[in-house]
Protein backbone atom coordinates (compact mmCIF):
# COMPACT_ATOMS: atom_id res chain seq x y z
CA UNK A 1 0.00 0.00 0.00
CA UNK A 2 1.36 3.69 -0.64
CA UNK A 3 1.92 5.85 2.05
CA UNK A 4 0.69 9.24 1.86
CA UNK A 5 4.03 11.12 0.83
CA UNK A 6 4.05 9.01 -2.29
CA UNK A 7 0.07 9.36 -2.51
CA UNK A 8 0.45 13.30 -2.82
CA UNK A 9 3.13 13.13 -5.05
CA UNK A 10 1.97 10.51 -7.63
CA UNK A 11 -1.19 13.63 -7.63
CA UNK A 12 1.40 16.66 -7.84
CA UNK A 13 3.13 15.07 -11.24
CA UNK A 14 -0.08 14.18 -12.92
CA UNK A 15 -1.35 17.95 -11.88
CA UNK A 16 2.71 19.14 -13.25
CA UNK A 17 2.40 16.87 -16.48
CA UNK A 18 -1.28 18.00 -17.17
CA UNK A 19 -2.23 22.05 -18.94
CA UNK A 20 -5.99 21.10 -19.71
CA UNK A 21 -7.69 19.93 -15.90
CA UNK A 22 -10.93 19.72 -15.20
CA UNK A 23 -12.36 20.32 -11.74
CA UNK A 24 -15.82 18.95 -10.17
CA UNK A 25 -17.88 18.06 -6.93
CA UNK A 26 -21.30 16.74 -5.97
CA UNK A 27 -24.70 17.98 -7.09
CA UNK A 28 -26.62 20.09 -5.02
CA UNK A 29 -22.77 21.75 -4.02
CA UNK A 30 -22.80 23.19 -0.23
CA UNK A 31 -20.33 25.48 0.68
CA UNK A 32 -17.91 22.91 1.47
CA UNK A 33 -18.21 21.74 -2.61
CA UNK A 34 -17.96 25.12 -3.95
CA UNK A 35 -15.00 26.29 -1.66
CA UNK A 36 -13.01 22.90 -3.13
CA UNK A 37 -13.72 24.06 -6.16
CA UNK A 38 -13.21 27.36 -6.60
CA UNK A 39 -10.19 27.25 -4.17
CA UNK A 40 -8.53 24.54 -5.74
CA UNK A 41 -9.26 25.53 -9.24
CA UNK A 42 -7.87 29.11 -8.62
CA UNK A 43 -4.65 27.77 -7.49
CA UNK A 44 -4.26 25.95 -10.82
CA UNK A 45 -5.49 28.72 -12.35
CA UNK A 46 -2.38 30.87 -10.93
CA UNK A 47 0.04 27.72 -11.85
CA UNK A 48 -0.74 28.79 -15.34
CA UNK A 49 -2.91 25.54 -15.88
CA UNK A 50 -6.28 25.70 -18.39
CA UNK A 51 -9.09 24.96 -15.55
CA UNK A 52 -12.88 23.85 -16.18
CA UNK A 53 -14.30 24.56 -13.03
CA UNK A 54 -17.69 21.72 -13.05
CA UNK A 55 -20.89 22.17 -11.13
CA UNK A 56 -24.33 20.78 -12.64
CA UNK A 57 -26.56 22.38 -10.39
CA UNK A 58 -24.09 25.69 -10.70
CA UNK A 59 -22.98 27.91 -7.75
CA UNK A 60 -26.04 28.93 -5.03
CA UNK A 61 -26.74 32.43 -5.03
CA UNK A 62 -25.78 32.41 -1.01
CA UNK A 63 -21.77 31.95 -2.22
CA UNK A 64 -22.33 35.33 -5.02
CA UNK A 65 -19.44 36.88 -3.30
CA UNK A 66 -17.11 34.49 -3.41
CA UNK A 67 -13.53 35.19 -5.54
CA UNK A 68 -14.15 33.34 -9.45
CA UNK A 69 -17.27 32.48 -8.87
CA UNK A 70 -18.13 33.25 -12.98
CA UNK A 71 -15.41 30.92 -13.68
CA UNK A 72 -17.97 27.95 -12.46
CA UNK A 73 -19.86 26.51 -15.30
CA UNK A 74 -22.73 23.81 -15.40
CA UNK A 75 -20.68 21.38 -17.71
CA UNK A 76 -17.10 21.56 -19.75
CA UNK A 77 -16.74 23.54 -22.34
CA UNK A 78 -13.83 21.85 -23.69
CA UNK A 79 -11.49 19.10 -24.04
CA UNK A 80 -9.37 17.67 -20.82
CA UNK A 81 -6.73 15.74 -19.86
CA UNK A 82 -7.21 15.36 -16.05
CA UNK A 83 -10.34 15.00 -13.85
CA UNK A 84 -9.80 15.89 -10.31
CA UNK A 85 -12.96 15.33 -8.22
CA UNK A 86 -13.75 17.25 -4.32
CA UNK A 87 -15.93 16.44 -1.89
CA UNK A 88 -18.03 13.19 -3.12
CA UNK A 89 -17.81 9.89 -1.60
CA UNK A 90 -18.89 7.85 -4.99
CA UNK A 91 -19.27 8.24 -8.89
CA UNK A 92 -22.82 9.20 -8.86
CA UNK A 93 -22.51 12.19 -7.25
CA UNK A 94 -21.13 14.62 -9.26
CA UNK A 95 -23.77 14.55 -12.59
CA UNK A 96 -23.89 12.29 -15.49
CA UNK A 97 -21.27 14.29 -17.86
CA UNK A 98 -18.35 11.87 -17.19
CA UNK A 99 -17.10 8.77 -18.50
CA UNK A 100 -18.37 6.17 -16.34
CA UNK A 101 -15.86 3.61 -18.01
CA UNK A 102 -12.71 5.41 -16.61
CA UNK A 103 -12.37 6.50 -13.09
CA UNK A 104 -11.41 10.16 -12.38
CA UNK A 105 -7.48 10.67 -12.16
CA UNK A 106 -7.80 12.45 -8.28
CA UNK A 107 -10.71 12.05 -5.42
CA UNK A 108 -10.10 14.74 -2.66
CA UNK A 109 -12.63 14.45 0.20
CA UNK A 110 -13.64 13.55 3.83
CA UNK A 111 -16.46 11.10 3.67
CA UNK A 112 -16.21 7.98 5.95
CA UNK A 113 -18.47 6.22 3.09
CA UNK A 114 -16.05 7.39 0.44
CA UNK A 115 -15.32 4.40 -2.46
CA UNK A 116 -12.16 5.59 -3.33
CA UNK A 117 -13.38 5.83 -6.98
CA UNK A 118 -10.34 7.49 -8.69
CA UNK A 119 -6.72 6.27 -9.29
CA UNK A 120 -5.33 8.71 -6.70
CA UNK A 121 -7.68 9.05 -3.59
CA UNK A 122 -6.72 11.11 -1.13
CA UNK A 123 -9.27 10.41 1.48
CA UNK A 124 -9.25 11.61 5.27
CA UNK A 125 -12.57 10.94 7.20
CA UNK A 126 -11.15 12.59 10.27
CA UNK A 127 -10.81 16.27 8.63
CA UNK A 128 -13.37 18.30 9.03
CA UNK A 129 -14.10 19.25 5.55
CA UNK A 130 -12.55 19.03 2.02
CA UNK A 131 -11.46 22.03 2.58
CA UNK A 132 -9.57 21.68 5.46
CA UNK A 133 -7.52 18.44 3.14
CA UNK A 134 -6.74 20.99 0.27
CA UNK A 135 -5.89 23.99 3.14
CA UNK A 136 -3.16 21.42 4.36
CA UNK A 137 -2.08 19.74 0.98
CA UNK A 138 -2.26 22.38 -1.64
CA UNK A 139 1.82 23.37 -0.90
CA UNK A 140 2.71 19.94 -1.29
CA UNK A 141 1.18 19.67 -4.82
CA UNK A 142 3.04 23.14 -5.72
CA UNK A 143 -0.02 24.62 -5.37
CA UNK A 144 -0.15 28.40 -3.67
CA UNK A 145 -2.74 29.55 -1.39
CA UNK A 146 -3.24 33.20 -2.27
CA UNK A 147 -6.02 35.69 -0.45
CA UNK A 148 -8.52 34.50 -2.91
CA UNK A 149 -8.05 31.20 -2.88
CA UNK A 150 -7.89 31.12 1.16
CA UNK A 151 -11.16 32.69 1.36
CA UNK A 152 -12.74 29.89 -0.94
CA UNK A 153 -11.22 27.43 1.39
CA UNK A 154 -12.19 29.56 4.89
CA UNK A 155 -15.71 29.32 3.64
CA UNK A 156 -15.86 25.49 3.20
CA UNK A 157 -14.91 24.86 6.62
CA UNK A 158 -16.98 27.31 8.14
CA UNK A 159 -19.92 26.03 6.24
CA UNK A 160 -19.23 22.02 6.62
CA UNK A 161 -18.91 22.69 10.53
CA UNK A 162 -21.51 25.31 10.71
CA UNK A 163 -19.79 28.06 12.37
CA UNK A 164 -17.23 25.32 13.78
CA UNK A 165 -19.95 24.07 15.96
CA UNK A 166 -19.50 20.01 14.41
CA UNK A 167 -17.66 17.28 16.83
CA UNK A 168 -15.51 17.03 13.48
CA UNK A 169 -13.74 20.57 14.53
CA UNK A 170 -10.19 19.48 15.91
CA UNK A 171 -7.45 22.39 17.15
CA UNK A 172 -5.87 21.32 13.55
CA UNK A 173 -8.93 23.03 11.97
CA UNK A 174 -8.98 25.92 14.04
CA UNK A 175 -4.99 26.57 13.19
CA UNK A 176 -5.80 25.68 9.55
CA UNK A 177 -8.34 28.08 9.81
CA UNK A 178 -6.13 30.92 11.30
CA UNK A 179 -3.34 30.12 8.74
CA UNK A 180 -6.38 31.11 6.11
CA UNK A 181 -7.03 34.04 8.27
CA UNK A 182 -3.59 35.30 8.26
CA UNK A 183 -3.48 35.15 4.24
CA UNK A 184 -6.28 37.17 3.75
CA UNK A 185 -9.04 35.33 4.43
CA UNK A 186 -11.97 37.17 6.03
CA UNK A 187 -13.60 35.47 8.58
CA UNK A 188 -16.51 37.64 10.03
CA UNK A 189 -17.31 38.08 6.19
CA UNK A 190 -18.12 34.43 5.03
CA UNK A 191 -19.70 33.73 8.71
CA UNK A 192 -22.16 36.08 8.40
CA UNK A 193 -23.22 35.52 4.46
CA UNK A 194 -23.10 31.84 4.03
CA UNK A 195 -24.29 31.38 7.78
CA UNK A 196 -26.41 34.03 9.38
CA UNK A 197 -28.08 35.45 6.42
CA UNK A 198 -30.90 34.38 4.33
CA UNK A 199 -32.71 35.32 1.80
CA UNK A 200 -36.27 35.82 2.08
CA UNK A 201 -37.72 33.30 -0.58
CA UNK A 202 -35.44 30.89 1.79
CA UNK A 203 -37.01 31.76 4.93
CA UNK A 204 -40.52 31.22 3.19
CA UNK A 205 -39.63 28.05 2.08
CA UNK A 206 -38.55 26.93 5.75
CA UNK A 207 -42.27 28.51 6.77
CA UNK A 208 -43.48 25.26 4.94
CA UNK A 209 -41.27 22.29 6.57
CA UNK A 210 -41.76 24.17 9.72
CA UNK A 211 -45.49 23.67 9.34
CA UNK A 212 -45.44 20.37 8.87
CA UNK A 213 -42.82 19.18 12.02
CA UNK A 214 -43.22 15.59 13.36
CA UNK A 215 -41.44 14.06 16.35
CA UNK A 216 -41.84 10.39 17.08
CA UNK A 217 -39.53 9.11 19.98
CA UNK A 218 -36.30 10.52 19.39
CA UNK A 219 -36.58 11.03 15.62
CA UNK A 220 -37.84 14.85 14.50
CA UNK A 221 -38.84 15.15 10.41
CA UNK A 222 -40.01 17.15 8.15
CA UNK A 223 -40.92 17.71 4.33
CA UNK A 224 -40.48 19.92 1.82
CA UNK A 225 -42.21 19.96 -1.88
CA UNK A 226 -41.81 21.08 -5.87
CA UNK A 227 -44.92 23.18 -4.46
CA UNK A 228 -43.58 24.62 -1.70
CA UNK A 229 -40.39 25.79 -3.60
CA UNK A 230 -42.83 27.31 -6.32
CA UNK A 231 -44.89 29.18 -3.69
CA UNK A 232 -42.03 30.33 -2.13
CA UNK A 233 -39.85 31.74 -5.00
CA UNK A 234 -36.90 29.27 -3.80
CA UNK A 235 -34.78 28.72 -6.55
CA UNK A 236 -32.32 25.84 -5.59
CA UNK A 237 -33.21 22.14 -4.89
CA UNK A 238 -31.53 21.73 -1.85
CA UNK A 239 -33.69 22.85 1.85
CA UNK A 240 -31.99 25.87 2.02
CA UNK A 241 -30.32 24.71 5.12
CA UNK A 242 -33.41 23.61 7.42
CA UNK A 243 -31.80 20.47 8.78
CA UNK A 244 -29.60 22.73 10.47
CA UNK A 245 -32.47 24.43 12.19
CA UNK A 246 -34.06 20.87 12.91
CA UNK A 247 -30.52 19.86 14.44
CA UNK A 248 -30.86 22.63 17.58
CA UNK A 249 -34.04 20.50 18.51
CA UNK A 250 -33.11 19.34 21.67
CA UNK A 251 -35.58 16.83 22.36
CA UNK A 252 -34.23 15.38 19.04
CA UNK A 253 -31.21 12.83 19.27
CA UNK A 254 -32.04 12.13 15.10
CA UNK A 255 -33.48 14.93 12.52
CA UNK A 256 -34.57 14.04 9.12
CA UNK A 257 -35.26 16.64 5.87
CA UNK A 258 -36.91 15.08 3.10
CA UNK A 259 -37.15 17.46 -0.27
CA UNK A 260 -39.21 16.71 -2.89
CA UNK A 261 -36.70 17.22 -6.46
CA UNK A 262 -38.16 17.53 -9.94
CA UNK A 263 -37.09 14.63 -11.60
CA UNK A 264 -39.36 12.30 -9.32
CA UNK A 265 -36.80 11.65 -6.37
CA UNK A 266 -36.33 12.51 -3.03
CA UNK A 267 -33.42 14.33 -1.36
CA UNK A 268 -32.73 13.12 1.80
CA UNK A 269 -30.68 14.63 4.62
CA UNK A 270 -29.89 13.11 7.90
CA UNK A 271 -28.16 14.93 11.01
CA UNK A 272 -27.96 13.09 14.71
CA UNK A 273 -26.03 13.59 17.80
CA UNK A 274 -22.26 12.10 18.38
CA UNK A 275 -24.26 8.85 19.71
CA UNK A 276 -25.35 7.63 16.36
CA UNK A 277 -24.53 6.84 13.31
CA UNK A 278 -26.77 8.10 10.52
CA UNK A 279 -24.00 6.98 7.72
CA UNK A 280 -25.32 3.34 8.40
CA UNK A 281 -28.92 4.21 7.07
CA UNK A 282 -28.02 6.53 4.14
CA UNK A 283 -26.13 3.58 2.65
CA UNK A 284 -28.58 1.07 2.58
CA UNK A 285 -30.54 3.88 -0.31
CA UNK A 286 -27.38 4.23 -2.08
CA UNK A 287 -26.00 7.44 0.18
CA UNK A 288 -23.59 8.09 2.16
CA UNK A 289 -21.93 11.20 4.34
CA UNK A 290 -20.53 11.42 8.16
CA UNK A 291 -21.78 9.98 11.35
CA UNK A 292 -23.77 12.59 12.15
CA UNK A 293 -24.20 14.02 8.41
CA UNK A 294 -25.02 11.93 5.62
CA UNK A 295 -27.57 11.99 2.59
CA UNK A 296 -28.95 10.11 -0.03
CA UNK A 297 -31.02 10.41 -3.42
CA UNK A 298 -33.72 8.16 -3.31
CA UNK A 299 -36.58 7.75 -6.38
CA UNK A 300 -39.76 7.61 -5.49
CA UNK A 301 -42.87 9.37 -4.11
CA UNK A 302 -42.14 11.68 -1.27
CA UNK A 303 -44.66 10.53 1.28
CA UNK A 304 -44.36 7.17 1.03
CA UNK A 305 -40.01 6.90 0.87
CA UNK A 306 -41.00 9.28 4.08
CA UNK A 307 -42.74 6.70 6.04
CA UNK A 308 -40.47 3.84 5.06
CA UNK A 309 -36.88 5.85 5.84
CA UNK A 310 -38.59 6.97 9.18
CA UNK A 311 -39.58 3.36 9.63
CA UNK A 312 -35.65 2.25 8.90
CA UNK A 313 -34.17 4.73 10.89
CA UNK A 314 -36.02 3.79 14.17
CA UNK A 315 -35.05 -0.06 13.36
CA UNK A 316 -31.60 0.58 12.50
CA UNK A 317 -30.71 3.35 15.34
CA UNK A 318 -32.78 2.79 17.98
CA UNK A 319 -33.98 -1.00 17.35
CA UNK A 320 -37.19 -0.33 17.22
CA UNK A 321 -39.59 -2.50 15.09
Amino acid sequence: MQNLNQIISEAKSRIDNSQNILVTSHIRPDGDAVGAVLGLGIALLAKGKNVQMILVDGVPAVYSLLPGRHFVHEKPVSDYELVIVLDSSDFNRFGKFLDSSKPPDINIDHHLTNEKFADINIVFPEAASTTEILARYLPLLGLQITKDVAQNLLLGIITDTIGFRTHSVTPETMRIAADLMEVGADLPLLYMNALNRRSFSAIKFWSYGLSRLEHQGEIVWTRLTMHDRNASGYSGRDDADLINILSTIEEAKVNLIFVEQPNGHVKVSWRSTPDYDVSKVAKLYGGGGHAAAAGADVAGNLDIICQEIIKKTNEVLFNNH
